[in-house]
């Protein structure tokens, strides 16, 4: 049904019959230190064709340059046929399945993705999906305290996680009482020290990164062993696509992960300028009346034929929000639906194949610019498709310069950990050619 704004006989109709003067009596118990005024800063009102050569023009500022960034944020081939399925009506404008009867595609889609998210992560049931990964961990953080019945409220953090992740966990869990707690990384491979691992009876969980921020792989087996030993639950946070080549959670240690989340950007999401993205969360069966969203289940109804239902969702969130698993939990719809297409038309074999491609490029980027002189890897240790280099030359100045050839030359570590101030993080996905490799190596070897 199109839109159809009220005309000003219509608005004094209704006033008339409610008995008020102006639509600004409606609002006056609202103080005028609180309303934002005339909104000057707007600019004038555009024609159709005005707007489209002002995204013509936006879109353009984009350019078409190769990145070699990474950080969270990952540039992987997507067929075409992803997005047109997409985007079809009965996907595009879909939303929450409130009304199973009305909602049956929606919900098998969901169904599909819970299915393929778990079997990623070898876990036992899987959400319908978060906001994106940096609060699905923030949810992970809420839900590891709960368990634990609120006794325990610090949670040992690695810094190794993303440092964004980071700072949007604590935003989200610092006024809830829960302390997180810094790990420091070990200077020679940039993951945790199982050896330094110790934990009090006031702490709730760890979360263990896979691959972690600089791409390099932890020792997640002796770390989760060592965790449960302490009494901690293990918080996984993933790289769904590095689950095609790495053990899954499932399969840490001798009892495996007990929560698992991360970002699906990875899976059939295009960079967009910056999103939008979505969050997975998986769990153990006896946890999962814990876990935030949704879960969708399948059925026969008394004819015998399959139904798709919203099995598990607490009413609180709709209902008593100060009872609520969560409430911030959002089903990102179209993302989940484009990366359940994504991993349908890869399959496990192209999904593992991809992963490959990724890790043989980023190997042969860093051959290519540690050969360079002043140019060195900082870390060792095995890594997935990222790595940090040591510069020679200020990393900002030499990033410039490679963008004004059309090269986004990676991450500036300087921000987040000023003691790799003069450092790079560097990634290559499938989408990166030998020939943008070699380009790469050839103007940092003349800047």
């Amino acid at each position: 049904m199109p839109y159809i704004p009220h005309t000003q006989d219509n608005i004094a109709a209704m006033l008339n019959t409610i008995g008020v003067d102006s639509i600004d009596k409606l609002f006056d118990e609202i103080p005028t230190t609180l309303r934002c005024g005339e909104l000057d800063k707007i600019p004038p009102a555009l024609t159709e064709m005005e707007v489209g050569q002002l995204m013509r023009e936006r879109a353009a500022q984009n350019g078409n340059a190769a990145c070699f960034i990474g950080a969270g944020a990952y540039e992987h081939h997507i067929p075409a046929a992803v997005w047109e399925i997409a985007t079809r009506g009965e996907f595009y404008s879909a939303y929450t399945p409130y009304q199973a009867e009305a909602s049956q595609g929606t919900l098998q889609l969901l169904y599909e993705f819970q299915t393929m998210i778990a079997n990623l992560t070898g876990m036992d049931a899987s959400n319908a999906s978060l906001y994106d990964g940096a609060s699905a961990l923030a949810e992970a953080v809420l839900m590891a305290v709960r368990l634990t019945k609120s006794k325990a409220k610090r949670i040992l953090m690695p810094t190794t996680v993303h440092p964004i992740y980071r700072r949007v966990v604590h935003t989200i869990v610092k006024n809830q009482g829960i302390t997180l707690i810094d790990l420091d990384y070990n200077a020679e491979n940039a993951c945790l020290s199982v050896d330094s691992l110790s934990a009090d009876k006031d702490c709730a969980a760890l979360v263990i990164p896979q691959p972690n921020f600089f791409g390099n792989l932890e020792a997640v087996d002796e770390l989760t062993d060592l965790a449960h030993k302490q009494g901690l639950l293990v918080i996984a946070l993933v790289n769904p696509l590095s689950l095609a080549v790495l053990s899954p959670p499932s399969d840490w240690g001798e009892k495996g992960a007990d929560i698992v989340c991360g970002e699906g950007q990875p899976l059939g999401i295009p960079l967009s300028g910056g999103g939008p993205y979505f969050g997975f969360m998986c769990c153990k069966k006896a946890y999962v009346r814990q876990m935030p969203g949704r879960i969708v289940g399948r059925t026969i109804d008394l004819d015998g034929k399959t139904g798709y239902t919203l099995t598990l969702q607490a009413r609180e969130q709709h209902i008593r929000r100060s009872k609520a698993t969560s409430n911030i939990c959002t089903n990102q719809g179209l993302m989940v639906t484009a990366a359940t297409i994504y991993m349908a038309l890869l399959g496990a074999k192209g999904l593992e194949n991809t992963a490959l491609a990724c890790h043989a490029n980023t190997t042969e980027l860093v051959e290519k610019l540690t050969a360079i002189k002043g140019v060195e890897r900082v870390f060792k240790g095995t890594f997935f498709h990222e790595v940090v280099l040591r510069l020679d030359k200020p990393v900002d100045e030499v990033l410039r310069k490679l963008t004004e050839h059309k090269i986004l030359g990676g991450y500036s570590m300087a921000e987040y950990y000023p003691e790799l101030g003069n450092c790079l993080l560097v990634c290559a996905t499938e989408m990166r050619t030998k020939a943008e490799i070699e380009r790469y190596a050839e103007l940092m070897l003349n800047i």
